[in-house]
């Protein structure tokens, strides 16, 4: 089974990219849906989250508007690591349970939606990565029509994250988001068969 990673920074159109991987019919696990069900109700990371900031659980419920204020307000970075402490090591888990799933179904190929790939210090390895990109004013257009979302927001999320130009250089395929739904589709299924012609070995998810 060979792994795609795919990954790309705010706004640059990688939920299109997944949308068109599920069509064709390729499991796509999507990691900021993982950390969405482990701070929904009854989430597996609710009481950790209540412990640590208080003011953002009420009834059970996290209010996530409240918790992004704080994770990426002024005095954010310590508290941002502090989140990422709880929520990281449970993505990582259900991470590899569903690699493990995929696995015993035999699925040639899977992708791993992981937006802060590079960033991120996850002991992951991928048989291939995939990068979606877009211009800075495209991006930003479509991040500030994002409810909740500020300029201030938004600056101080792009300075946590890696430069799209860096991702581009390291990245295996880069997709360009902007070009419409057909240019995107085929730029994937290029990125996929150039993965099925790869010597298949991969030293593993951990």
């Amino acid at each position: 089974m060979r792994i795609l990673g795919l990954t790309g920074s705010i706004g640059m159109g990688k939920s299109t990219a997944v949308l068109l991987l599920r069509r064709m019919r390729v499991p796509v696990h999507d990691a900021d849906a993982a950390v969405h069900r482990l701070l929904g109700p009854g989430g597996g990371a609710v009481r950790e989250v209540a412990r640590a900031f208080p003011s953002v659980v009420r009834n059970g419920v996290v209010d996530r508007q409240k918790l992004g204020a704080l994770v990426f307000g002024p005095q954010g970075k310590g508290l941002l690591r502090l989140l990422e402490g709880i929520l990281h090591p449970r993505v990582r888990r259900e991470t590899r349970a569903w690699l493990a799933a995929q696995a015993r179904r035999r699925a040639p190929v899977v992708v791993l939606d992981v937006p802060l790939l590079f960033e991120s210090t996850f002991p992951a390895s991928y048989d291939s990565v995939v990068v979606v990109s877009a211009s800075p004013t495209l991006q930003r257009q479509r991040v500030l029509r994002r409810p909740g979302m500020s300029p201030a927001k938004f600056a101080d999320i792009l300075s946590r994250q890696m430069p799209d130009a860096q991702k581009r250089r390291l990245a295996d395929t880069v997709i360009i988001s902007a070009l419409g739904y057909r240019r995107t589709g085929a730029g994937l299924r290029r990125a996929l068969r150039r993965l099925s012609r790869r010597r298949a070995w991969r030293p593993g998810y951990r």
